[in-house]
């Protein structure tokens, strides 16, 4: 199946390089996505360009699945509200699709029209606990900042219908148990009325696709057959 990856802030296509090889054992074609603005030098990069890209690659895909990270969830999530018909399925990893009328990724304080990655202080602990200092200063040096027109897009939702796509959440530096207390207390809206939401564990910080590509991998070949 083809299955479209799409990283979170500051990530470009390469962020996937280690989970492509272990999908592609399991039968599957990836298609990473670089975003505009993160890996392709356009500053002048919007939140609704984002959205564009995402949509091609589903378009040129074959009923994919289509998976999200972090902030990027609400990318993925467009597919289902833009593509219901066109998709198997959608799978979040680390992160929830923002709220309607909600800015996409507004962060950290930009500084001359973009958000730079602010370093690792404000991700210490659970999210980045097993991630070795090695890691740490390669996924930096990569880092991308991002343009505001992407950060402080407004997302809005458009078709009832995601509600009822095959939706995964791959739980990382969070429990499943503590994502099922996030969707009672009303805090995600777009889970809370998913219709065919399930929870799935992984034994990682935020960023599994670096610490366990070969899991992450596992997971996902699974949500493909919901």
């Amino acid at each position: 199946m083809d299955i479209v990856l799409i990283a979170g802030m500051w990530l470009d296509a390469s962020a996937w390089d280690d989970v492509l090889p272990e999908l592609e054992r399991l039968g599957h074609r990836p298609v990473p996505v670089t975003l505009p603005g993160q890996g392709d030098g356009d500053a002048s990069a919007t939140y609704d360009d984002q959205v564009a890209a995402v949509l091609a690659a589903v378009d040129a895909a074959d009923r994919p699945l289509v998976v999200g990270h972090s902030a990027a969830c609400t990318l993925a999530w467009t597919a289902a509200d833009q593509r219901p018909d066109a998709i198997t399925g959608v799978a979040l990893i680390g992160g929830f699709p923002a709220t309607e009328g909600d800015t996409y990724a507004d962060f950290f304080e930009p500084v001359d029209g973009v958000m730079a990655f602010p370093g690792w202080e404000p991700f210490e602990g659970p999210d980045s606990a097993d991630m070795s200092a090695e890691l740490k200063a390669s996924v930096a040096a990569g880092a991308h900042a991002v343009p505001v027109g992407v950060t402080r897009g407004v997302v809005r939702w458009s078709d009832e219908r995601r509600h009822g796509v095959p939706l995964t959440l791959v739980c990382p530096e969070f429990s499943p148990e503590q994502a099922r207390e996030f969707i009672a207390s009303g805090d995600v809206p777009e889970l809370g009325a998913a219709t065919a939401l399930e929870l799935v564990d992984i034994d990682s910080g935020h960023w599994p696709m670096y610490t366990q590509p070969a899991a992450l991998a596992a997971l996902l070949d699974e949500a493909t057959r919901r």
